[in-house]
């Protein structure tokens, strides 16, 4: 495809088209960290789904960090979910008025004590829009320097290991981060990254 046909093809790929009507919504579960609301839907061709349930978050924040040295600042965790302990990259909740940026070099410094760099969002992915709300924004911070200690929630664990790009290529190529929403934005990162 040529650019131009690029551009124009990607801004039809996503619309309104088929949207469906809420006719009523009733909540049926607030926490801090996770909603659930059961709605009342019409759909284009008039039938009605009287229970399509949605789960509201807030947006999170991930961050693909590395040094100036060139070395992914990565964490491992246990995930009670899936109940392993895991590889991943920092990632947090966006607390209310933060931007995304500011959601991430917090998250970043908070579970890892590194800083600093040079930052860009890289893509922003909802992590599954049939049920859920929110969307991750994405970020690659480069250079970053170990600037302070870590300052975990009283819920996390988290060791922080600064590995190769090779090492890190390898935990995706075995299907070791298998957490989709780091995952996805470290395959874009290495797709784009030659």
């Amino acid at each position: 495809m040529k650019p131009s046909e690029k551009e124009e093809f990607a801004q039809k790929a996503i619309g309104t088209d088929g949207k469906w009507k809420t006719l009523e919504s009733q909540y049926l579960f607030k926490r801090p960290w996770l909603t659930v609301r059961r709605d009342k839907v019409e759909l284009p061709d008039g039938r009605i789904n009287d229970e399509f349930y949605v789960l509201e978050y807030p947006d999170w924040v991930n961050v693909i960090a590395i040094t100036k040295e060139g070395k992914f600042v990565m964490e491992r965790q246990y995930r009670h979910g899936i109940g392993l302990t895991c590889y991943e990259i920092c990632a947090g909740v966006m607390e209310k008025g933060e931007t995304p940026v500011e959601a991430a070099k917090r998250e970043l410094l908070e579970e890892t004590g590194y800083g600093n760099g040079q930052w860009e969002e890289i893509m922003t992915i909802s992590g599954n829009s049939s049920t859920t709300n929110n969307y991750t924004h994405c970020f690659v911070a480069t250079g970053v320097e170990k600037i302070g200690t870590q300052n975990l929630d009283r819920t996390e664990d988290i060791s922080v290991h600064l590995l190769s790009r090779q090492e890190v290529e390898t935990l995706l190529e075995k299907n070791l981060i298998s957490q989709s929403l780091m995952a996805a934005p470290l395959w874009k990162y290495f797709c784009t990254q030659k």
